[in-house]
Order: C-alpha cells, then sequence, then structure tokens
C-alpha cells in the first residue's frame, strides 16, 4: 500500500494510522470525568473526553422528555392546551414528599401541557415528568420505551431509557456525545419551543422555581439547557450559547459537586468560543495528487477529494492536523468518479477520519499487445 503524505499546516512522515484514544493528545484539559464541546452548525466535535462512554444522565433525561412532547405538538397529536391527569403514582414518586425535584403537582388536578413542559424543563419537575408520559402513552415505561427508539431513530445508539426523569437505573444511560447531538437536534428542529430552556424561573401552586442552569445569567449568550445530578451520576450540564454567529453545545457529567459545575461548565462555554475553532482542511473536489495506474494508457490519474473536510480544534493544536494519502496502484481501465483512494485525516485527541479520493480522470487500458510487452519488460528487469 502507497502513502502520500499531503500535510496540513505540518510535514507528517511516517504518520501511524492507528486512532488515538478520543481527547487524549488534546492540549485543552477539563477535571470532568466526562466532557464533549461541539459546534452547532457544522456538528464537529471540538473536544471530547470519556464522551463516548454510556453514563446515568440524571435529570439531562428531560432533554429527550421534552423532545418527545415538541414532536408531538409540531405533528398535531398535543396541543398546548391539551390537559392531563396528575396519577397518584406520579403525585407519589415525583411530588415534595419523593425527596425528588419536583413541579408540586396536587393529585388527580389537570394540567396542561404548556404548563408541564415549563415544570420539566426550568423545575425539572419529576411529577410533570410522569404525569406527562403516562398522558402520551399511558405508562411512564412505554414511554421510555418510546423515548429510546425515537432516541435510535435519530442515531443516537448509545441511548437506553428506562424512565422519563432520570431516576437511577443501572440500565438507563446516553453518551455525552450523544446528549450534544439530541441538544443540536432540539435547538434546530424545535426553534419555537427551544426559549422555554433560557426562561430564568417558573411559578407553579404559588412555589416560585429558578432555573438550575448556572451558565444562565453569568455567561453572555447563554440559552439553555438542563442540568442533572444524582449520586451514581455525580453532576453534569448540557448548555448551549450564542456568540455572534456561533453557536456551542457543552455536555459534561461526573462531577463532584454543584460549585466544580458551575466552574467547569463556566470554563469550558468559555474556551468553546475563545479556545476552539473549526478549520476547513478541504473543498470538496479539491485536487489532491495523482495515484499510479497499472496497464493503463497513462501512468498516473489525478484524484479530488469526495467532501468538505472540516475540522474543530484546540487552537493549540493547529499545526498537529496532518493528512495522509493511502491506495494501491490501480488497474485500468478507470472512470472519472471512481473511488481509488483514501484521505485519513488526523486530528489530535480524535479518530482519524477516512474521506474518499476519487479519479478525475478517464484511463483507458492498453492493447492486448501493450499489455503484452509490458508483462515482458516486467520480466526482462526483474
Amino acid at each position: 500500500m502507497y502513502r502520500s503524505v499531503l500535510s496540513f499546516l505540518c510535514l507528517a512522515i511516517g504518520l501511524p494510522l492507528a486512532a488515538p484514544a478520543y481527547g487524549q493528545n488534546s492540549g485543552f484539559k477539563t477535571k470532568a470525568p466526562h466532557a464533549v464541546i461541539m459546534d452547532f452548525e457544522t456538528g464537529e466535535v471540538l473536544f471530547e473526553k470519556g464522551a463516548r462512554i454510556p453514563m446515568a444522565p440524571a435529570s439531562m433525561t428531560k432533554i429527550m422528555t421534552a423532545d418527545m412532547v415538541f414532536e408531538a405538538l409540531k405533528n398535531g397529536s398535543l396541543t398546548p392546551d391539551t390537559e392531563f391527569t396528575v396519577s397518584e403514582e406520579a403525585w407519589r414518586r415525583g411530588g415534595a414528599k419523593s425527596g425528588s425535584s419536583t413541579m408540586f403537582l396536587d393529585v388527580k388536578s389537570s394540567v396542561r401541557v404548556e404548563d408541564l413542559l415549563r415544570g420539566i424543563i426550568i423545575q425539572s419537575g419529576n411529577d410533570a415528568c410522569i404525569t406527562m408520559a403516562e398522558g402520551i402513552s399511558g405508562s411512564e415505561t412505554a414511554f421510555a420505551d418510546q423515548m429510546t427508539a425515537r432516541a435510535h431513530e435519530l442515531g443516537l445508539n448509545s441511548a437506553t431509557f428506562r424512565n422519563a426523569t432520570g431516576w437511577p437505573h443501572p440500565e438507563h444511560k446516553i453518551s455525552a456525545l450523544d446528549l450534544g447531538k439530541l441538544a443540536t437536534h432540539s435547538i434546530k428542529t424545535y426553534p419555537e419551543y427551544y426559549s422555554i430552556y433560557g426562561e430564568k424561573s417558573f411559578t407553579w401552586n404559588g412555589i416560585r422555581q429558578g432555573n438550575r442552569n448556572p451558565l444562565l445569567g453569568k455567561f453572555t449568550g447563554a440559552d439553555g439547557m438542563k442540568t442533572g445530578s444524582t449520586e451514581i451520576s455525580g453532576y453534569g450540564l448540557v448548555g448551549s450559547a450564542v456568540r455572534g454567529e456561533d453557536r456551542r453545545i457543552v455536555v459534561i457529567n461526573g462531577l463532584g459537586s454543584k460549585s466544580d459545575r458551575a466552574e467547569v461548565s463556566l470554563r469550558l462555554m468559555s474556551a468553546a468560543f475563545d479556545q476552539f475553532k473549526v478549520y476547513k482542511l478541504y473543498d470538496k473536489g479539491d485536487s489532491i495528487g495523482s495515484v499510479d495506474v497499472y496497464m493503463g494508457k497513462a501512468d498516473k490519474v489525478g484524484v479530488s477529494i469526495d467532501e468538505t473536510v472540516k475540522a474543530g480544534i484546540y487552537r493549540g493544536d493547529r499545526s498537529k492536523i496532518s493528512s495522509v494519502m493511502v491506495y494501491k496502484p490501480v488497474s485500468a481501465p478507470i472512470n472519472i468518479g471512481d473511488h481509488i483512494a483514501d484521505m485519513i485525516v488526523s486530528v489530535p485527541g480524535r479518530a482519524d477520519r477516512k474521506v474518499a479520493l476519487l479519479a478525475t480522470d478517464e484511463i483507458k487500458a492498453k492493447s492486448a499487445i501493450s499489455k503484452a510487452w509490458a508483462v515482458l519488460l516486467q520480466k526482462i528487469r526483474g
């Protein structure tokens, strides 16, 4: 196999093709056991640490719960004025006496979907989640199964939901990376409802509760999304903020205290804008080089890249981005657009990325006589 080195910003001779551990080689560090920084527009992962390991998400689960409600509102199966009745189960397991986060719903009361949504998102009410789940699907278990199925439809394959609240369960897990993707999906797909995540407080039953998101009011441009904490998960957050035309998504989990969560979330969101950038490495159709041709009327054929390649990276690691063209000599005939080589793009702290390289020219095969002469010459030359 041949390797043609086409370094971006630096020359990488003999670059190993084995992928590094995710986040291992980045110049940026965080004490959060699970962390990811994503660019909203491109979906590029700017930084990750333990981000692909399924973890207990605690109340960050409620982003998926709310997403299910947003979808039902969008397709018309619910309206903001649809009312659901608070069951004794929802009141008992999610109410004030349960010791969990609660909206303070009254048992057997009827509550509008729009109010339940605010109870879920702003107050993190477990009673609101269970009431919504039972109202939509008949039971919380059935709703959780639908949450899992919907997550997999969205490509969030690390997700398994066993309830609508994030209450600890050994099988209830999702990765930080998939939480970031879920956040991106919700913001893009339901902008008319996303603004609820940025509301500072909500009052129900005469009880005012503030939004637990430590970024709101402390980081300029922060407008969502959700915190979570249990003894098993530690303290976590999914956060989103806008600066100029850029939006960043930050996910952290596994921290030891509420103050740690606030400190780390502010640091990561600041770094997301100040210390990370999405670089364009190649445009689709860029000429990359050439590949050796066997038994063709030309000895080489040009190749171009099949897609625009971008890389989100810590600014201090910019000089470490590199790329390697990998190919074997290809036999003629070759048609324009044939996939005949690959580009391996290496970014610190990220798995190597393989991008297809396509033939830019048509190369016809040699005639039978020319092939015979070529074989003979090869034998003569040894």
